[in-house]
């Protein structure tokens, strides 16, 4: 058998590609779905929080990623093969509709199998996450920043490119196997290891508008299921949102830290939380949360005033395991919506504190937030910082092991604010 195609026969070197890009998908499908399916129950209110299932759901994810990537290689190397030789003519090509549909199929796959792992690739890149890739030339991709955007954009993408792979390689197969039980043709033969001498095809030609038809209905698909996920997104944000904070009780809650103050009112800010996952740092903001602040400058260490702080739960997002810091082992923020902070301020010899207790779930602990400030006026600029034990406020009581996830967690807060006036 020869290496190279030729008009009647594929050659060992496509035949290879051909059953190793098969082997690799029929692995990854599986895999994809075993993951996401632990990945859903994490995300659900019956989850006990179990440190093997969260070892398992990363250890799924990593494989099917690594095995994504290897797809990814195997088929441009296909690609490139094929373009640089000889392809097999149809055996059929006077049947127009059947030829072209077959030919349309062959695009679809070619133009998945790319798609498919390069969108999974990028979601991955764009994620702070859990799940890494098995392999030694790290997770990011160049031009591919950390941002939560991109990596719903691709991670999107990469869902609905999956369904059309899975409905090409089904009418793949479908055709294959017409050919070889119905037709009793060499169409299917021709690819197996060791097939023989296989009859010539009648001559013909190969033009682009198949190619032209696979790129439309790459554009269609997108496109609907774009918008058919978005629709999807309205309604679960909709059927999601807290009564507790409607429209009626702005007074109380604003967004991004802006609130009806006494003494000082917050401009711009951000509450930010880092944990660590799996040995990597995952960072997260809380966009909804208000602080009411009454502070003087003391002419000397001493008390400086009080700081009231109310965060909204749900507004936190977490990289790729924000609806999991949401499930009933972690913030469970279904029954425990708000978290709250009252400090008094304190101006010290060397800098600021507010102490007071931290109110998470159904947990009161007394914390410390060491801050800078800086004082131009009637205008503040505040930084802080500060480390809390995440086992203390009943949050991941279900995952002990620190290698899964660590117990100290980062709280950064950074605001601006201006005198209120009288």
């Amino acid at each position: 058998m020869s290496a190279r195609n030729s008009f009647s026969e594929y050659g060992s070197v496509a035949k290879t590609f051909h059953w190793l890009t098969a082997l690799l998908i029929f692995t990854a499908f599986p895999l994809g779905y075993f993951a996401n399916e632990l990945a859903h129950y994490i995300q659900s209110p019956d989850f006990d929080g179990s440190q093997d299932t969260i070892s398992r759901t990363a250890l799924l994810f990593s494989l099917h990623k690594t095995v994504g990537v290897a797809v990814f290689f195997v088929a441009l190397l296909r690609i490139l093969w094929a373009i640089s030789g000889e392809k097999p003519g149809l055996l059929h090509p006077d049947n127009k509709l059947e030829a072209l549909a077959a030919e349309v199929v062959h695009w679809m796959l070619y133009g998945s199998l790319v798609a498919v792992p390069l969108t999974g690739w990028i979601h991955h890149a764009a994620t702070t996450g859990f799940a890494p890739i098995f392999w030694p030339f790290g997770q990011s991709l160049p031009f591919v920043p950390k941002s939560e955007e991109v990596a719903h954009l691709f991670g999107d993408a990469h869902e609905i490119l999956v369904w059309t792979l899975a409905a090409s390689l089904a009418l793949h197969i479908a055709g294959a196997l017409k050919h070889h039980v119905i037709d009793q043709d060499s169409t299917l033969r021709r690819m197996l290891p060791g097939s023989g001498k296989m009859p010539q095809p009648p001559a013909q030609t190969h033009s682009l508008r198949p190619a032209s038809v696979a790129l439309a209905v790459f554009v269609a698909v997108l496109t609907v299921g774009t918008f058919l996920g978005e629709a999807e997104e309205h309604e679960r944000a909709a059927a999601d949102a807290p009564d507790t904070f409607e429209s009626d009780n702005s007074a109380l809650v604003d967004t991004a830290g802006s609130a009806a103050l006494a003494g000082w009112q917050v401009q711009t800010g951000t509450l930010a939380i880092t944990i660590t996952q799996m040995g990597s740092a995952v960072e997260g903001q809380f966009s909804d949360w208000t602080a009411t602040i009454d502070f003087e400058e003391p002419s000397s260490p001493g008390p400086a005033g009080k700081v009231d702080v109310t965060i909204v739960i749900p507004s936190l997002s977490l990289g790729s395991v924000t609806d999991q810091a949401m499930g009933a082992d972690y913030f469970d923020s279904g029954t425990y919506p708000t978290a709250r902070f009252e400090g008094e301020i304190v101006k010290t010899e060397t800098g600021y504190e507010a102490n007071g207790p931290l109110t998470i779930r159904d947990q009161s602990v007394p914390i410390t937030l060491p801050f800078e400030l800086t004082l131009e006026g009637d205008q503040a600029t505040m930084n802080g910082s500060t480390t809390v034990n995440r086992l203390d406020f009943n949050i991941g009581q279900g995952t002990q092991d620190e290698g899964t996830l660590a117990f100290a967690v980062g709280i950064d807060v950074n605001l601006t604010a201006t005198r209120a006036a009288p």
